[in-house]
């Protein structure tokens, strides 16, 4: 029961001092004003994180508070009450111990860690100008110790697991602020991390947070921040339409609306026309590859099958062995009579046998960044056209890209404009699309709403459910628990190369219930985050 005299104090105690605080912040390019008057504010020892759809301003303000940008004339910016001059320098922020975290945790793989620890912060001796290396290792060592870790210092940080990466982010961002002070800004920091490197991420932050360093948290993961954040701010069309709310008691569905600016009545998991009439199903048999060893497993048309498993278990391996992007030892694919072979097969023959493939990494796999939305949406019928010698139907291909580029929403709305101009989310939507547009009878994709923001998943988890009633066959390889609930109709989870599981239908088909398979332990079934009653999770 609360004391009323402590409750009382509690409504009238001056509210924490900020340990940043902005407002006023504002910013234009040419004659598009990306951010318009944003206020923001966090405080000692909390974790803030910062939302919004891609496009919303989310990284211009990362930018700014970086020093790569200039935000408008009359922003202001302080650190623990001392104002910041504008633009940023990064000295400046050493000295009032705030570190910025950007994409992929900001390392550089081919240096140690002593070196990713104290690169940019070298101190030569006076005299004879050489590094003293002792020194340095002192110094990246009282870090680690403060925070309670024990990496490799001369370990080269490719080498390393997941977690100790996240472990060397977090103490490279911590040695310029004393214990218990500090800012660190996370800029879509965890987009790599898988489950098990999440928890153990938030969980050292926790700690962190525990002795007065504040965090803020720039994420499009909404999971992350209703079980991780301690308030939020949500940008929309560069304005903090929400600003510093608290987050306990706030729902995914409930931010997603604010996100978005209206209820997501339908994002939730919607069974598909699984089994449809008169179609023969789809059968793998005896499929392997370098992590998979004699898998096999059947598809019904108009169902969307999910696999996942562990990291190293062989899940993620079976669309591009599906595909001919990966060559296959063994293995067959069988529907309405008629088999295809896998080994041998090549991306080529499978798209000509109506395969398509969404590979993860946009960047890396398919979406050339310098060409246009019609170049890249279009590429895979051009390509067959003047494989068969036959003339270009332009008219036809502006037709198909105006077609696909509403039905899931590209924007802007410029064919001719290069996908590099667009946000994340409207690039992965032209990625996507580019081959839903050939009409595939087998569709394969691979983590197809990574690092995206809620309304473009929200478009491509309804695109690709239009593609599953339609008689498609579609599988599904992720990591991400909650997408695969939202999405399929079973999922085959997989460790050491083989299925060990598979969940069908709800109540079975949960997030918590996929994490669990996963996990099969039970002591790490449930990732941070999970748990019904809003509590953190504590190890």
């Amino acid at each position: 029961m609360t004391d009323p005299t402590t409750e009382a104090r509690s409504m009238t105690a001056a509210p924490p001092a900020q340990r940043l605080s902005i407002t006023g912040l504002s910013k234009t390019f040419g004659r598009s004003r990306v951010l318009t008057d944003v206020a923001l504010d966090v405080r000692p020892g909390e974790i803030h994180a910062l939302v919004g759809q891609n496009g919303s301003g989310k990284s211009t303000l990362a930018k700014i508070l970086n020093g790569l940008h200039t935000p408008d004339p009359g922003a202001s910016v302080t650190i623990g009450g001392v104002p910041l001059a504008l633009p940023v320098r990064p000295r400046d922020l050493r000295t009032h111990g705030m570190a910025v975290v950007h994409q992929n945790l900001g390392l550089v793989d081919d240096l140690s860690v002593l070196e990713n620890m104290r690169v940019g912060r070298l101190t030569p001796s006076r005299f004879l100008r050489r590094v003293r290396w002792a020194d340095e290792r002192a110094e990246a060592s009282a870090v680690f110790e403060r925070i309670g870790r024990d990496v490799a210092l001369d370990a080269r940080v490719g080498t390393l697991h997941e977690e100790e990466r996240a472990t060397v982010a977090i103490a490279r961002a911590l040695q310029d602020a004393a214990t218990g002070t500090g800012l660190i800004v996370f800029d879509e920091s965890t987009r790599a991390l898988t489950r098990r490197s999440l928890e153990h991420f938030f969980t050292l932050l926790d700690e962190i947070v525990s002795t007065g360093t504040s965090v803020l948290m720039i994420t499009h993961r909404l999971e992350e921040v209703i079980s991780g954040a301690d308030r939020v701010t949500v940008l929309r069309d560069g304005r903090a339409v929400v600003s510093g709310a608290e987050v306990e008691g706030m729902t995914e569905p409930e931010l997603a609306g604010l996100i978005l600016g209206s209820n997501l009545v339908d994002l939730e998991h919607r069974p598909t026309s699984a089994g449809v009439e008169g179609t023969a199903p789809l059968r793998v048999d005896s499929l392997t590859g370098q992590s998979v060893t004699d898998v096999s497993f059947e598809v019904r048309p108009g169902e969307i099958v999910g696999l996942t498993g562990l990291a190293g278990s062989g899940y993620d391996e079976v669309p591009y062995l599906l595909a001919g992007a990966t060559p296959a030892a063994t293995g067959r694919m069988t529907t309405s009579g008629l088999t295809l072979g896998l080994p041998g097969l090549t991306p080529a023959a499978a798209i000509e046998h109506g395969i398509a493939l969404v590979p993860e990494g946009r960047e890396r796999s398919g979406l050339a960044l310098e060409l246009t939305v019609t170049e890249n949406l279009g590429f895979p019928k051009t390509a067959r056209a003047r494989k068969r010698l036959r003339p270009l139907d332009r008219r036809a291909e502006r037709t198909l890209v105006q077609d696909w580029s509403e039905r899931l929403d590209v924007q802007p709305r410029r064919p001719r404009a290069p996908v590099g101009t667009l946000s994340g989310g409207n690039q992965q939507k032209v990625f996507v699309a580019k081959w839903l547009a050939t009409d595939p009878d087998l569709l394969l994709l691979h983590e197809p709403t990574q690092a995206v923001d809620v309304g473009a998943r929200h478009t491509i988890v309804a695109a690709i459910h239009e593609k599953a009633r339609a008689g498609a066959f579609v599988i599904v390889a992720g990591s991400d628990e909650n997408e695969l609930a939202l999405l399929c109709d079973r999922v085959l989870v997989f460790d050491d190369g083989r299925i060990r599981r598979e969940l069908t239908s709800t109540p079975d088909l949960t997030p918590d219930a996929i994490v669990a398979a996963i996990y099969t332990d039970g002591s790490r079934a449930r990732l941070r985050g999970l748990r019904k009653d809003g509590s953190r999770h504590e190890e």
